[in-house]
């Protein structure tokens, strides 16, 4: 993960990021203490942050929460990986550390329909056949490393926080940037930074990092750049008008 090349600028804060990376779109691994970790193909979070992870029965993480259901410690380990293929893709992780329980019956009707929001894969909620069991996870600390730097927040911070508004569609944002607007974005960057390929890395309501790699030495030293909007913008329209405006300055010289 490569750090950025300044974090004086305004952007989201550090439970904010953390709010994007466990609402689901990002890969999660569960890990609890003396049994093998667990990929989690799907996770999602509650109002609240609470993480609910979508598990395989036979995983030994769920025998090990039926021999002991009370006080049960486990980390959710999260890894955000650049929707746009590049040599380095990890632009942060984060690690949700509390305690596991199962969903009550009585709640995984809620569960399942959040976990089908954020991840449209109905062959993964199916839980009639007892294929597949959803755990919750009661947050006690989180921990983020990302281009903004590290840190580590108490719960109730990270309960208060809102993921960025546009975590489900970044990836499609991204992508389109970067099989049809390179040259664009090369053209917001000043001049002091040196030429080369410039693409779509993060996209946040604040802005975005792009990954620019010049042309020398070799093999290229890639470096990434924080492009900040004039002003935070909270949907779709707003976004597309940013880029209208952004890109228009930039072609104009």
């Amino acid at each position: 993960m490569r750090r950025a090349k300044t974090t004086t600028v305004e952007g989201p804060a550090a439970a904010e990021r953390a709010r994007s990376l466990a609402y689901g779109i990002a890969d999660g691994v569960l890990a609890v203490p003396q049994v093998p970790d667990t990929p989690v193909p799907a996770h999602a979070t509650d109002r609240d942050g609470r993480p609910l992870l979508l598990v395989p029965s036979a995983a030994p993480a769920v025998a090990a929460l039926a021999a002991e259901p009370d006080d049960m410690p486990a980390t959710l380990r999260i890894s955000d990986v650049a929707p746009v293929t590049f040599a380095d893709r990890i632009r942060g992780r984060a690690w949700l550390h509390g305690w596991l329980s199962r969903v009550p019956d009585a709640e995984l009707r809620a569960a399942a329909l959040r976990l089908s929001h954020v991840h449209p894969r109905p062959e993964l909620l199916d839980l009639k056949g007892g294929e597949w069991t959803i755990l919750a996870l009661e947050v006690a600390q989180v921990e983020i490393d990302d281009a903004w730097g590290s840190a580590a927040l108490e719960p109730e911070e990270y309960a208060a926080a809102a993921p960025d508004p546009f975590v489900a569609v970044e990836a499609g944002v991204l992508t389109h940037l970067d099989s049809a607007h390179r040259d664009e974005l090369a053209a917001l960057l000043p001049d002091s930074v040196p030429s080369g390929p410039v693409r779509p890395l993060k996209l946040d309501r604040y802005g975005m990092w792009v990954r620019c790699t010049p042309p020398s030495p070799d093999p290229p030293a890639s470096f990434d750049v924080r492009v900040a909007f004039a002003e935070p913008v909270s949907d779709l329209h707003g976004l597309r008008c940013v880029y209208r405006r952004l890109f228009a300055r930039a072609t104009q010289g």
